[in-house]
């Protein structure tokens, strides 16, 4: 298992990115949680298969409809638990 902080820019607020990256979330068995932040970008923490989170990943990178991507920030991180499902949370 791996986790990864996905931090995501562009016009990514108000468009569903959160609940589009939850459904791909379940599609690829990855565990974590999105939120927006107050910035105007998207973060999102996912733990998972390395194959699994490279495809979450290729997702993220074209985003629901209306969304805009122009820059994805991915690090590395030490894997804490999480529960074994994904949630969208609310800052």
């Amino acid at each position: 298992m791996k986790g990864l902080e996905i931090r995501i820019f562009g016009r990514v607020q108000g468009v569903s990115f959160r609940f589009f990256t939850k459904r791909k979330a379940i599609k690829y068995n990855i565990r974590g949680y999105v939120m927006n932040l107050p910035d105007g970008s998207v973060k999102t923490v996912a733990v998972g298969d390395e194959k699994n989170l490279d495809k979450f990943i290729s997702e993220l990178r074209i985003g629901p409809a209306l969304a805009r991507v122009d820059k994805i920030e991915i690090n590395e991180i030490i894997t804490e638990e999480f529960p074994e499902n994904f949630q969208i949370r609310y800052y």
